[in-house]
């Protein structure tokens, strides 16, 4: 590109004229391109060294072009190029519009001048034509670098790279200065010195662990560990923002290795084009989208669009509380500087008035916002208030449009059922067309529907929770713990009025102390679903839960199932679960949402949880509730795997022998801390504590998260502690710590007991001491473990879960490979090899794009076994890569044929358990099983194909086999031999089926065989049996339409089993043929039998001892490993210079 002129006092240094004129010098600097000049080959090492350890703003671009004037030491520096394409480029255009002009000028100086200034207008116009588009600079440095990331480490297009930094990687104790390559599926790192080069590819789906330390071997650095070795990296510029989207991206991988919305994500990641580093930033969008959810309990869907500093009026504090702002589609949103001083959450649907107040010195920039029960907030010090009034009232229409349309169905739907007059009934054709036209998706909602439909407005569950419909009759309690609740009432009620009521609530720090004291029962759905998020989401669906549970019942699942048989064991002691109307609710929730979320389906435990959630709510709230706390609030603890609830486990581990180290090594001999946590996070202790107190427990749950869970299970430990360092056994903690929660009690209930099962199996003789609950939280939260905070916890999960998933690959792998073990004769290493090979090719096919969808090929539901699938592209690459049999040319219509024998459901996609049954066949079956899995790739579909074609297909097989072998002319010929003598065969079996008669039809309808045919050689005779096909032996196709003929003759498979082993190849299996191609002689009845084959073989020991010879696979797989290296190798090593981009 052209540059600003600048001058240059050494010429020479470091670098090679290769192009002069009187006025100008093209140069390549030392270490590029070939050659190093005249001082040898060191200065173009120690250049191309420099040149990879200096940093991108100091780096210096491998062509020039200089000014030069006889008279003047000084040359001007005009031009410069990363290739040579782009250098010649300007060098042509200076010889083509500058060199005769300045040549004409009397003085050197004039010719500078000229020059200068023509280059400096060359610039400015090219700096005209870009105005209004975003500067390229950085971006065109960005773009480099991502093309010499796919050069250097054989990447496609599709791999997208997310950021590069310059770093030092430690290889032993020695740092190797380079390039740090963040792709959304790979940390790559590249250097070059001294002549030495590091190249280093990492998978993040193979990312066990991500730290970072500082120790005194090496300095602040990032260690990223596999399963097999550690990688050291440090000498960041910045060294925290570089580790933190390394998070992101190992997050990525690891939801790859969970479920398919991964693989989704990461195609619908921009491709840098114009602006810088595209990827990243929406990398980073996204991780703000998550903690902004997360702060506030919002949906899924939910989008940030902007934050900034402000300050807000709290009436009840008479005070302006300094915090953060922020806005997305659906909410205005606020959270103070200082925790839990003040936070708030404005949906947009319950915004009437966005206005700009007056600005004082006291008050600068304010913005009121009016709600529609009429609260008030005040918002002051905005940086950009017009700006910000502008952004809510742009959201503003949309949200107002949905929640019209809302409030319209359920106003519709309340009054369809509630009224059934006969005005109604002569009216409602009229309602309907009105309704419809608004609200479409209602089109089967009519009243005769309604009262049909498995969940309306009748049910008494629809409208009440189920205490308050088993406990309406009961007399008033007039005792001191039913006055004590109805303090708490009262001072819910005293709150409401000072803070406000429902979601547009302010909460403060007493908010959070009369959550610890307990919520009354007559508040806590209401609150549950306030707290949780909850009632967001189900105001904005309204009539979700309803079709949706029409969609669902009557349908017969495996989710199904096993709710029906958890049904009868949630809460059995428990009044309301006693009798159908409490089954009927608890069934309907759970199949609803069994229905809605079939990744999840129904998980053990989610009948404890929501059969609490019905206690309180109604049917539809409950549900909302389970979302919450399945999709958000406890993320993958409901999965097939229950992996959320084992990174949790972890995180427990990791604080208990942070807090409790002596205790910590003690239960880890004991193995107690994984046994015990699981059911206390599962179930939110309602398993393992009575009821009354683990309700509370579940209030600030849904206040705080899962903070107060891991708080309170350490308080118990803590509590505990003496007794549990005297265990001796794993038996004797679990006893203590189980008769410890049975008798932690809540003496403020006013509900009748209920008995807890678990405390009447674990009671003895001496009881211990009742336990508080309010005492535990009190301590625990406020007291004991304090100081323990939510992103700390987050944090930790991060490094669990990368633990925890890794850890449950692995035990898949050990599965597949017991399971293979008694189906294959591969040994466990070399299932393990293949296994890893096998998932490598299926990860790197759904995120690099293939013909099936990623959601097609893995399907975490399956079994181990069935997992991963590959398509016949990706079968035919480790086919090629692996199978003992090289066929050259031949070897992709051969691979088509196994995978489509290999296919026997027919949806495209073979499994690891088919992939291995085939390939154990090739390698440790007989020369008979061999032989037979040959043959039966040969055979023909239910129609006739042209005679001779699968026999000709065979031989081609054959004769492309024995090209690579050192016995390559002895097999050719006895290859010729036994074809040969199968034709004759053929011949003989066909005369003798069609006797006399139609040997004369035949042969009058086809021309006469050549009698030198028949006695030449054998040789002879199948070279022109494959000339007549146009198959000549050791030639390659050279035609797209043989390459059409060869795989159109498919191999299909005639038996019924996966099995490989031939035996149900029948005595009279033939291969058999219809019309000869291409003009040749009408053969309906030639075939040859399974036997005959066999037969012929025998007869050439060049055959036998090639089928009966072993062949090892170890070398196969290792190639494969190494391909991908090697072929970086190959890359790196290409001429640079029309190549070589400089980051």
């Amino acid at each position: 590109m052209w540059i600003q002129p600048e001058e240059v006092l050494l010429a020479g240094a470091l670098w090679v004229s290769e192009r002069a004129n009187p006025f100008f010098i093209l140069q390549r600097r030392r270490g590029h391109g070939r050659g190093g000049g005249l001082s040898g080959p060191w200065t173009s090492l120690l250049v191309g060294t420099l040149d990879v350890v200096l940093d991108s703003s100091a780096r210096v671009a491998p062509y020039r072009i200089l000014l030069q004037t006889s008279d003047s030491q000084i040359y001007w520096n005009v031009a410069c190029g990363s290739s040579r394409k782009e250098i010649t480029e300007h060098w042509d255009w200076l010889e083509s519009n500058l060199l005769q002009t300045i040549s004409i000028f009397d003085n050197d100086e004039d010719v500078t001048t000229f020059v200068k200034g023509k280059i400096s207008g060359i610039i400015a116009e090219e700096n005209r034509l870009k105005q209004g588009e975003e500067p390229e600079e950085d971006c065109g440095k960005f773009r480099e670098a991502e093309l010499k990331m796919r050069r250097l480490f054989g990447m496609p297009d599709e791999e997208k790279l997310v950021n590069y930094y310059s770093c030092s990687y430690w290889k032993g104790r020695v740092p190797r200065q380079g390039w740090l390559y963040l792709s959304v599926n790979h940390l790559c790192f590249y250097s070059f010195l001294l002549g030495k080069e590091v190249t280093l590819v990492v998978q993040w789906t193979e990312v066990t662990q991500l730290e970072k330390n500082a120790t005194l071997v090496f300095p602040e650095s990032v260690r990223v560990s596999t399963r097999h070795t550690e990688h050291f990296f440090s000498m960041f510029l910045n060294i925290n923002d570089t580790f933190k989207l390394m998070e992101q991206l190992a997050n990525i991988a690891m939801r790859q290795l969970l479920d398919n919305e991964a693989f989704a994500a990461d195609r619908s990641l921009p491709k840098p084009s114009k602006t810088l580093k595209n990827v990243s930033l929406d990398l980073d969008a996204r991780a703000k989208n998550e903690r902004y959810r997360a702060m506030f309990r919002l949906m899924q869907d939910e989008r940030l669009d902007g934050h900034t500093d402000c300050t807000l009026w709290t009436p009840f504090a008479k005070m302006h509380v300094v915090g953060q702002l922020f806005i997305s589609n659906n909410y205005i949103c606020f959270n103070s500087r200082e925790e839990d001083l003040c936070q708030l959450i404005i949906p947009l649907r319950e915004v009437s008035i966005v206005e700009k107040a007056d600005s004082s010195s006291v008050l600068p920039c304010p913005v009121s916002i009016s709600t529609k029960n009429k609260m008030n907030f005040l918002f002051a010090n905005l940086k950009d208030r017009d700006f910000l009034v502008q952004r809510i009232s742009d959201f503003l229409p949309l949200s107002l449009i949905g929640q019209s349309v809302r409030h319209f169905c359920q106003i519709y739907f309340n009054v369809i059922y509630s009224l059934r007059s006969e005005f109604y009934c002569h009216n409602v054709a009229e309602c309907s067309r009105l309704f419809l036209l608004v609200c479409p998706q209602a089109s089967s909602s009519g009243p005769e529907a309604i009262r049909g439909r498995q969940y309306h407005p009748g049910l008494p569950t629809a409208s009440q929770g189920l205490l308050q419909l088993y406990y309406r009759d009961t007399p008033e309690d007039l005792g001191p713990k039913a006055m004590k609740e109805k303090m708490k009432e009262e001072a819910w009620n005293i709150h409401f009025s000072e803070f406000g009521r429902g979601v547009c609530m302010y909460r403060t720090s007493r908010t959070r102390e009369l959550v610890l004291n307990g919520i009354p029962e007559r508040l806590r759905g209401e609150l549950w679903l306030l707290f949780s998020g909850a009632q967001n989401e189900m105001v904005t669906h309204p009539g979700y839960y309803g079709d949706l549970l029409e969609q669902a019942m009557g349908q017969c699942s495996l989710a199904t199932e096993e709710i029906e048989r958890d049904l009868h064991r949630s809460m059995p002691e428990h009044r309301a679960f006693q009798n159908e109307m409490g089954i009927a609710a608890l069934r309907r929730v759970l199949t609803a949402y069994a229905h809605r979320n079939p990744g999840i389906g129904y998980c053990q435990a989610m009948n404890i949880v929501t059969s609490v959630l019905l206690l309180y709510c109604t049917e539809e709230e409950a549900f909302w509730l389970l979302v919450a706390l399945c999709e958000r609030m406890l993320p993958d603890y409901y999965n097939t795997r229950v992996v959320g609830a084992l990174v949790d486990q972890g995180v427990f581990e990791e604080l208990t022998r942070a807090f409790l180290p002596l205790l910590y090594e003690h239960m880890q001999d004991l193995g107690v801390i994984s046994t015990i946590s699981l059911s206390w996070f599962l179930t939110l202790f309602l398993s393992v504590m009575p009821f009354d107190s683990a309700v509370l427990l579940v209030d600030c749950f849904f206040y705080e998260g899962i903070k107060v869970i891991f708080q309170v299970a350490l308080a118990v430990l803590h509590d505990n502690m003496d007794a549990l360092l005297s265990c001796s056994d794993e038996g004797e903690a679990m006893t203590i710590l189980g008769r410890y929660l049975d008798n932690v009690v809540n003496r403020q209930t006013v509900a009748p007991p209920i008995p807890h099962l678990h405390a009447l199996l674990t009671s003895g003789d001496d009881p211990p001491q009742e336990i508080d609950i309010f005492q535990l939280i009190k301590s625990s939260y406020e007291q004991k473990f304090g100081s323990l905070r939510s992103d700390v916890i987050e944090q930790m999960r991060f490094k669990q879960r990368l633990k925890v998933i890794q850890s449950l690959e692995d035990t898949a792998k050990r599965s597949v490979v017991r399971a293979m073990m008694t189906e294959s004769a591969f040994s466990i290493e070399e299932l393990e090899e293949l296994y890893c090979l096998f998932k490598s090719k299926h990860m790197t096919s759904c995120y690099w794009g293939s013909s099936s969808s990623a959601a097609e090929r893995h399907d975490p539901s399956l079994p181990y076994l069935e997992q991963y699938r590959i398509d016949p592209a990706q079968f035919i690459q480790l086919f090629t890569a692996l199978a003992p049999w090289v066929c050259g040319g031949h070897t992709p219509t051969l691979s088509a044929r196994l995978f489509r024998l290999l296919d026997q459901n027919q949806d495209r996609l073979v499994n690891f358990k088919e992939f291995i049954t085939g390939l154990s066949g090739m390698y440790h079956g007989d020369m008979m099983e061999k032989l037979k899995l040959l043959y039966k790739l040969h055979l023909p579909p239910g129609i006739p194909p042209p005679p001779f074609e699968q026999f000709i297909e065979l031989c081609k097989t054959l004769y492309n086999m024995f090209s690579e072998e050192p016995q390559e002319q002895q097999l050719y010929h006895a290859i010729a031999t036994v074809a040969s003598l199968l034709l004759r065969i053929g011949e003989v079996g066909k005369k003798f089926n069609n006797g006399s008669k139609k040997m004369e039809t035949a042969a009058a309808q086809a021309p006469p065989l050549d009698p030198q045919r028949e006695g030449g050689s054998g040789e002879a005779q199948v070279c022109q049996a494959l000339a007549d096909a146009q198959l000549e032996p050791g030639t390659p196709q050279t035609s797209d339409e043989e390459a059409k003929d060869d795989t159109s003759v498919s191999s299909y498979s005639v038996v019924s089993s996966g099995s490989l082993q031939c035996e149900d190849i029948a005595d009279d299996t033939v291969l058999i043929g219809g019309e000869q191609r291409r003009g040749s002689v009408l053969d309906v009845d030639w075939s040859i039998t399974f036997e005959q084959v066999l037969a012929s073989l025998l007869t050439e020991p060049p055959l036998v001892d090639y089928f009966e010879r072993k062949v090892n696979i170890q070398d196969k797989m290792v190639a494969c490993k190494t391909q991908r290296a090697v072929e970086r190798q190959i890359s790196s090593a290409s001429d640079h210079e029309d190549t070589q981009p400089s980051v």
